[in-house]
């Protein structure tokens, strides 16, 4: 990831902060008839630094070829874990944010689940309560604020593409197929595309360290843009 890709983002502050005070960038791409609103969020964990690389070439495909898509990019939800030395999974509160948000009975089933199933792993502690965040509550705000017909959530390093919601689901983005492995709870897919009925796509890239090669980023970037073709249709 250059520094001229991050400087031709022209990233913006959205008036919401991390725990430790920086700045939650993002870019808006908006065509003047915009059908679509899509919303694009990496590195939610700050270990997974791949993602927010995926999304700043993304960014940049948007910009170049602009379609009847509004689009929305947050390519670091996480700046605190990113740039925590090392790099880490969690806020810096020591809350993995993607098991911070509102889903149904939270308070029972993300305690036993963080407990039981994944024996009090300090790299998956929902918090104490569900937005209990920054992070957390500024993408819970621009879900309801935005309100994005699909949401993209790049993570890593899984190799698998994941989906949450009332719609068909894409069978693959370049070389990931789909394999859904369930819903966390207090994890996006679930309160967004379960319970909120906003489809999340979910990308885990092959690597956390290694950005896919330019090809392969246009690939996922092309059959992301047909399966939004397609759903579109089916929807009318």
């Amino acid at each position: 990831m250059s520094r001229l890709l991050c400087q031709q983002a022209q990233l913006l502050p959205s008036g919401a902060h991390s725990v430790q005070g920086r700045p939650l960038l993002m870019r808006d791409v908006v065509p003047s008839h915009a059908k679509w609103r899509v919303m694009v969020v990496a590195a939610m964990h700050g270990d997974e630094f791949s993602s927010a690389s995926v999304a700043l070439h993304w960014l940049a495909l948007a910009q170049s070829a602009p379609e009847a898509t509004h689009w929305r990019f947050v390519p670091v939800l996480n700046p605190d874990g990113l740039l925590h030395q090392p790099a880490r999974r969690m806020n810096a509160h020591g809350v993995d944010l993607n098991r911070n948000f509102p889903t149904p009975n939270w308070q029972l089933e993300a305690k036993n689940y963080w407990e039981k199933l994944t024996r009090k792993d300090p790299r998956r502690w929902p918090g104490n309560t569900p937005l209990s965040e920054p992070e957390s509550r500024f993408l819970f705000d621009q879900m309801a604020s935005f309100k994005p017909d699909v949401i993209v959530s790049i993570h890593a390093p899984y190799g698998v593409l994941d989906f949450d919601g009332p719609v068909l689901p894409p069978t693959k983005l370049g070389r990931l197929y789909l394999d859904q492995v369930g819903v966390f709870p207090g994890s996006l897919g679930n309160y967004a595309g379960v319970h909120n009925a906003m489809p999340v796509v979910t990308v885990e890239l092959p690597s956390a360290l290694r950005t896919p090669t330019e090809a392969e980023m246009q690939k996922m970037w092309r059959d992301l843009r047909r399966w939004m073709d397609q759903t579109q249709l089916a929807r009318q």
